[in-house]
């Protein structure tokens, strides 16, 4: 994965942003509008856009790419648009809501299986570091690094929620069978909405601000 300076990052959250705003006016609005935001921006990683409640933090959305699909710059567009009106979770976000919405963008490392015995998967996981993938046929879940920061989850416990979201027993991680993959990431945060953009280190209080 490209590390991404303080400034792209920046770049990308505004970008997540414009898009959710333009969607809102017009839904067929031109992509180059808000494309240009990340001109140069090629790189092919994994990304998603979390949308949150502000002050109360609460998740509004979350959706995105744990593989690169596209240039960075163009797969945030889509991520951003598709955590905003297609999470199923929740209603599409409305114009009234933007002034009370954080924006939130994840880049993701290319995703590594988790090998050896299985019952022994947890104790390769670091909370704060690694984001999980619970993957058995069709069913996938995939949990970002800093939620078992924010939930204060032991690494076993965050492997068990991450077969819950796949749509699995919690213990499914125990069958060889399932595959478990973990990534970082690097996470991009309004400090408020529409606000200037921090670098957050999950796992720690580090924060940079633009």
């Amino acid at each position: 994965m490209h590390v991404y300076t303080l400034d792209e990052g920046g770049r990308l959250v505004r970008a997540a942003r414009s898009t959710i705003e333009l969607s809102l006016r017009n839904p067929h609005f031109r992509r180059e509008s808000v494309s240009g935001m990340t001109k140069g921006m090629g790189d092919l990683d994994g990304v998603f856009v979390t949308l949150e409640n502000y002050p109360t933090r609460a998740l509004r959305g979350c959706t995105g790419f744990s593989v690169a699909v596209a240039p960075i710059g163009e797969a945030v567009i889509d991520a951003a648009g598709a955590a905003a009106f297609e999470d199923p979770r929740f209603v599409p976000v409305s114009h009234k809501e933007l002034d009370r919405l954080l924006v939130e963008v994840s880049v993701l490392t290319g995703p590594k299986e988790i090998e050896g015995k299985a019952e022994s998967r947890y104790r390769r996981i670091k909370v704060g570091r690694d984001g999980l993938i619970a993957k058995y046929g069709v069913r996938e879940g995939l949990l970002l690094p800093i939620v078992a920061v924010e939930q204060g989850w032991s690494a076993k416990r965050f492997l068990e929620e991450t077969c819950i979201k796949a749509g699995m027993p919690a213990n499914a991680w125990l069958q060889q069978n399932v595959k478990v993959l973990s990534f970082m990431t690097q996470v991009f945060r309004e400090k408020e909405p529409g606000g200037s953009v921090v670098e957050v280190a999950p796992g720690s209080a580090r924060m940079q601000s633009s």
